[in-house]
C-alpha cells in the first residue's frame, strides 16, 4: 500500500486532497492543529508545521496544503525518507513582489524563501519536488477573498466596487487543487517545477464579485461607484470598522491584470479546472 504524509489535512485544500487519495488505496498519515474524526485509511497526527509527534519514517510521498515558508524549513530539517514532495505556494510570490503594501512584500519574500528552501533540500536528497501556485482559491467556505466578500455582502446587504475595477482573475476551485496535488504525485514531467494553477475562467473583477453576489441567497446588488466617490465610502466604512481586508493595495490592484497560463501545467499532468459558476454554499464555512 503507497503512503503519504499531508499537511493540513483537515484544510480548505487538504480535505478534498485526503479524500482523493482515499479512494486511491493510499495509507494517510494526516496533519491538523485539531483533533479529527477517524477515517478509513487515515491516520490523524496532530501539531503542525512547527512540532508534530509520531510522523512515519519514510512514505512514498510528502504534500504540503499548508504555509510554503513554514514547510520549507521543515522539510530542510527533517529527516523523512520520501522520494516525491508537492506543496502549496501561491501566485502572491509574483503579484506581491512589488506591492506598495510592506506586509505583502513579506508575504512575497517568504514565499520565495519558501520554494528555494525545499528544491534545494529536495535536490540534496536526491527526491523530486514540484511547487503548485494556485490563484484565487475558493470552494470551502474558508478562503480570505471570496468567502470574505460573501460575509460583507450579507452583512451589508449590498456591496459596492470602483467601476474600474477591470483587472482579469482566475478563480481556481478546492476540488481542482486537490486532483492537481493527486496528479503531481505520479508526474515525472512535474519533478523540479512550479506551476500557476488558475481557474479555468478569466474574468474582470467586478464580473467575478458579481457572480459571487448573485450566487447568494438571497443575492445582494452590486453597486459600482466613480473612484473617488469608492474611495470616499471606502474611508467611512474603515471609520466605521466596516472595511477589513480592504486595504490601498487591494483596491488598487483590482485594477491589474493577474492572470496565469495554465498550459504547462494542462500538459504536464492534466490540469482541468472548472468554469466559475459560485453557488452560495460555496461561501458558507462547515
Amino acid at each position: 500500500m503507497r503512503e503519504a504524509l499531508v499537511f493540513g489535512g483537515s484544510g480548505q485544500i487538504g480535505a478534498p486532497l485526503l479524500r482523493r487519495l482515499q479512494d486511491a488505496g493510499w495509507r494517510v498519515h494526516a496533519v491538523s492543529r485539531a483533533a479529527q474524526p477517524e477515517s478509513p485509511g487515515v491516520r490523524w497526527l496532530r501539531g503542525d508545521l512547527e512540532r508534530v509527534d509520531g510522523l512515519p519514517r519514510r512514505v512514498e510521498a510528502i504534500i504540503s496544503c499548508g504555509p510554503l515558508d513554514q514547510f520549507g524549513r521543515w522539510y530542510a530539517a527533517s529527516a523523512i525518507d520520501a522520494p516525491r514532495v508537492v506543496a502549496f505556494g501561491s501566485t502572491s510570490v509574483e503579484v506581491k513582489q512589488d506591492s506598495a503594501d510592506v506586509h505583502e512584500r513579506d508575504l512575497a519574500r517568504r514565499l520565495r524563501e519558501g520554494e528555494r528552501a525545499m528544491f534545494d533540500a529536495a535536490a540534496a536528497r536526491g527526491a523530486a519536488a514540484t511547487v503548485l501556485r494556485p490563484t484565487l482559491v475558493y470552494g470551502a467556505g474558508r478562503d480570505r477573498t471570496l468567502t470574505r466578500i460573501a460575509q460583507l455582502a450579507r452583512r451589508w446587504g449590498r456591496f459596492a466596487l470602483p467601476r474600474d475595477a477591470c483587472g482579469l482573475r482566475q478563480p481556481v476551485h478546492v476540488d481542482d487543487l486537490a486532483a492537481a496535488a493527486h496528479a503531481c504525485i505520479d508526474s515525472v514531467a512535474s519533478q523540479g517545477q512550479a506551476y500557476a494553477l488558475p481557474g479555468a475562467d478569466t474574468l474582470p473583477y467586478r464580473e467575478m464579485v458579481a457572480r459571487v453576489l448573485a450566487a447568494l441567497r438571497p443575492p445582494v446588488p452590486l453597486t459600482l461607484l466613480p473612484a473617488p466617490v469608492f474611495s470616499v465610502a471606502l474611508l467611512g466604512a474603515r471609520t466605521l470598522g466596516r472595511g477589513d481586508g480592504l486595504g490601498n493595495a487591494v483596491v488598487a490592484r483590482m485594477r491589474d491584470d493577474l492572470a496565469f497560463d495554465a498550459t504547462p501545467a494542462r500538459r504536464d499532468f492534466g490540469y482541468a479546472p472548472r468554469a466559475f459558476q459560485p453557488t452560495a454554499s460555496m461561501f458558507s464555512p462547515d
